[in-house]
């Protein structure tokens, strides 16, 4: 018997992420264990959504 794949398989979309003070995009961001904030790996700073940067 052959496994067919899902009819409607479920893809997560990949969330980039974006660093104000470094001015460039994060691709291997650090997550708080305490509050679960999204932080850059190269100076702390917040990193912002993609979706979520102002545009015009």
């Amino acid at each position: 018997m052959t496994k067919t794949p899902d009819s409607s398989p479920e893809q997560k979309a990949e969330v980039l992420f974006y660093c104000p003070n470094c001015a460039a995009e994060a691709s291997d961001p650090l997550t708080c264990g305490d509050c679960s904030a999204v932080i850059c790996r190269r100076c702390g700073t917040p990193l912002e959504s993609s979706d979520e940067l102002g545009m015009g």
